[in-house]
């Protein structure tokens, strides 16, 4: 894994510099648009409206719009605000662990600590574990300033960011406030029902089985040949002012050339229904 940040969890005079990973990946196949008639790739540009030109990144600003007047927010004023230069992971208060509703939680990060912070990054983690609190933290990271939870998962402390109260939306439906009369029946039956469902929760017991049909999708219509030339058909995958993006399909072909006169290796679906 690679770091995106570093900084330093603080409370009171305690001073913990952490390394920040992302906790989670994405492990969906990425998909693109094409031409349904020709197979050509479509391909979204980032053009003025005024000049007509394609603006590479470097040369693209951030702007706000109140709908009668623009302001233009350069680069360097978002990194003039005090808040984005903080490296500091601020601890304001200790809290019971499930006094936080889950629908706060965003983001999840892991921490790891400097080669100088191991025993305060130990100290940290056992209070956390033995006092059954989470800590409350204030953070900047990515141009915004966030609310986070830094709990204990393993040997690790991990930090999750939180929504705003603000962006927790109030679920009030008509439907609820109707008032409905359930027997003591009724309830004996569904709770013999979540009775017979009861389990310990263990997420490998789970798999993608779209991701993996999708998968095997695609290697079938590999090795049936219904597949396009990349290069003839979507032509350079490197944009101007850009790195090479390398397509789905290139990539695939790739690793079928590499793979071939292998053994042939059981779809990943079937492995995923086997197991």
């Amino acid at each position: 894994m690679r770091a995106i940040w570093k900084g330093a969890i603080t409370f009171g005079l305690v001073n913990v510099p952490v390394k920040v990973y992302s906790a989670t990946e994405d492990h969906d196949i990425s998909l693109h648009q094409v031409h349904d008639k020709d197979g050509g790739r479509i391909r979204y540009q980032r053009r003025c409206e005024i000049c007509g030109k394609i603006i590479d990144f470097e040369h693209i600003d951030k702007a706000y719009d109140d709908g009668e007047r623009t302001v233009v927010l350069t680069a360097d004023d978002l990194a003039s605000l005090p808040e984005e230069r903080s490296r500091e992971i601020d601890v304001v208060e200790f809290v019971p662990s499930d006094q936080i509703d889950p629908i706060m939680f965003d983001r999840s990060y892991f921490l790891e600590p400097n080669s100088d912070s191991n025993k305060a990054y130990a100290l940290l983690r056992r209070t956390l574990e033995e006092s059954e609190r989470t800590a409350i933290v204030h953070f900047a990271l990515r141009q915004k300033t966030r609310l986070g939870a830094l709990r204990v998962r393993g040997d690790v402390l991990m930090l999750q960011s939180l929504l705003w109260d603000d962006e927790v939306r109030e679920a009030k439906f008509p439907a609820l406030d109707e008032r409905v009369r359930i027997s003591a029946k009724e309830l004996e039956m569904s709770r013999a029902l979540v009775t017979s469902f009861e389990s310990d929760f263990a997420p490998e017991k789970f798999s993608d089985d779209y991701q993996a049909e999708l998968r095997q999708l695609i290697d079938a219509k590999l090795e049936k040949g219904d597949a396009l030339n990349t290069e003839e058909t979507f032509g350079d995958t490197a944009e101007e002012g850009e790195g090479e993006v390398l397509d789905l399909m290139e990539a695939l072909r790739r690793s079928v050339e590499s793979s071939r006169g292998a053994k042939k290796k059981p779809a990943a679906a079937k492995k995923s229904k086997a197991g």
